[in-house]
């Protein structure tokens, strides 16, 4: 009975070749010969074969260079040489080159028919590896970043270059920026993204219990601690750490962690058991740590251990470009999730969106269009679907600052004037040094 599997046989023996393609047939493999390398290697150009068992001693090509050939050809074919000159300088260059093992001659057929079925074998868990890996990989993609503004560009970039690395990140941004799914992003990107990335915020955790959050603890290390339980620093193993809003982190815990980043051991509380864990760490924070070293509440040393690569994410504010894909995004998200069959938003509610500050950022306009696909009833939203702030035209959160409102005000009238820098100036009643001036001031990006 056929198998499916495909042998090549290449020897110079006659007898050899004969014998070994019936006892291969008889175990219902497709069996192919070749009397020596060049035939071999004409035979592996017209399709691709499981086995390839090589004779070591050939006139003309030897073995050793037939492997090297086959593997140009094919990377994957499971080689087995065949020897009447066995020496460990053989098999140890044989199994460099990326054969499977190598078999003495005279040949026992038992022998080489376990070795090839045990070569097969490794090739289905090599076969199945890869496949569970891109679904891994598939299943682990983080969610889309949505932006194609310059600044967002920009932050891709980053993310591509410092991915492949094990450098330490720290993001930075407003809350609602989306922090979090960069790290993610970053993680995906990484070799580590077959190990987990574990998360902890270590704002909303009480200092109390932060840091058996992180190191973990033992049975009766402290009031309540009824078992034993490891913490996010070791379930991070081969993975990634990701820890929000970092500048929250307690002083004394700031120690600690400092310790661990440079030695990647710990111990967990009221445990002797020294553990290591192989990590990479990411962090994020809405907060000026710098401010924060200056007012003595963020070690020094601690910032320059993690502040090696620094993406900062602009807020939703500074790149409005970005605003309707983003709408749209969240839209078919909330439309599949609730049934509903809205597609779009009106010309009037996107005019809205796009003047609108976002004071909470991403997390806001989410929040604002989910609303809106709860309530409304057109296949469009519309403005009177909108949070009340929203819904007003033009409207601006209370305590903005003059210079805020200067700096939107700016930037709709450049977008109104597609960028054109003379009729800008002109419609702000100013010359164009002036508003030149102002762009520099308030780091606003020509479109």
């Amino acid at each position: 009975m056929k198998n499916g599997k495909k042998i090549l046989i290449v020897d110079d023996e006659l007898s050899v070749r004969n014998s070994l393609r019936e006892w291969f047939l008889e175990d219902g493999f497709a069996v192919e010969t070749a009397e020596d390398g060049n035939a071999a290697l004409q035979r592996m150009h017209s399709g691709p074969y499981d086995i390839v068992i090589i004779d070591l001693k050939m006139p003309g090509m030897d073995g050793i260079t037939l492997e090297r050939r086959i593997r140009e050809i094919d990377k994957d074919a499971a080689i087995i040489i065949l020897t009447a000159f066995a020496s460990v300088e053989t098999a140890v260059e044989a199994l460099k080159l990326g054969a499977f093992d190598y078999v003495t001659k005279p040949v026992d057929p038992d022998e080489l028919s376990n070795t090839v079925r045990n070569a097969l074998k490794q090739r289905h868990l090599e076969a199945e590896n890869t496949r569970l890996k891109a679904k891994v990989s598939e299943l682990t993609l983080p969610s889309p970043i949505i932006g194609d503004s310059s600044r967002m560009r920009r932050v891709l970039e980053m993310i591509s270059t410092v991915a492949g690395t094990d450098a330490n990140v720290v993001i930075r941004g407003e809350s609602g920026t989306g922090k979090e799914l960069i790290a993610r992003a970053i993680h995906s990107q990484s070799e580590r993204r077959f190990f987990p990335i574990v998360a902890v915020n270590c704002g909303s955790i009480p200092e109390t219990l932060l840091e058996s959050e992180l190191f973990g603890h033992e049975k009766g290390a402290f009031t309540g601690a009824q078992y034993r339980r490891k913490g996010k620093i070791e379930l991070a193993h081969g993975g990634t750490l990701f820890l929000d809003e970092i500048g929250d982190i307690p002083t004394k815990m700031q120690v600690d962690l400092l310790r661990v980043l440079e030695t990647r051991r710990f111990h967990r509380l009221g445990g002797n058991q020294e553990i290591t864990s192989d990590f990479r760490l990411v962090c994020a924070t809405n907060r000026d740590l710098e401010a924060l070293i200056e007012e003595g509440t963020f070690r020094e040393d601690l910032y320059y251990r993690i502040n090696v690569f620094v993406i900062d994410l602009p807020p939703l504010r500074d790149r409005p470009d970005d605003i309707p894909a983003l709408t749209r995004h969240f839209i078919e998200k909330y439309a599949h999730a609730m049934g509903k069959p809205v597609k779009d938003v009106s010309a009037e509610v996107e005019a809205l969106l796009v003047s609108y500050s976002w004071p909470g950022n991403v997390r806001e306009l989410e929040n604002a269009v989910e609303r809106a696909m709860v309530i409304g009833r057109e296949p469009s939203i519309q403005p009177e679907d909108l949070p009340l702030p929203l819904a007003r035209s033009e409207a601006e959160p209370e305590g903005s600052s003059l210079a805020a409102i200067e700096r939107r005000h700016i930037e709709r009238v450049l977008r109104a004037e597609k960028g054109n820098i003379t009729r800008a100036a002109a419609a702000l009643g100013i010359d164009r040094g002036t508003l030149y001036n102002k762009l520099r001031r308030y780091d606003i990006e020509r479109l």
